[in-house]
């Protein structure tokens, strides 16, 4: 499963909130939501959430192993 749970962190970290994603830089609150839940998101969002908050890829999202 992929997990957007370091997005939150890193975005606290750095002092950006959902709100400076969606006034700012005009995210939907679709996508939001879709990371919220650890949906789909295109790897060109991915791009430009570590662009805007200057960030590696690491460091938004994460793999977590089925215990299968």
């Amino acid at each position: 499963m992929i997990s957007y749970a370091p997005l939150w962190e890193t975005m606290k970290r750095k002092g950006t909130s959902t709100y400076t994603l969606r006034r700012k830089w005009n995210f939907s609150a679709g996508t939001l939501d879709n990371l919220k839940h650890n949906r789909h998101v295109s790897t060109h969002t991915l791009d430009t959430l570590c662009n805007l908050i200057d960030c590696d890829i690491e460091e938004i999202v994460c793999q977590i192993r089925d215990q299968n």
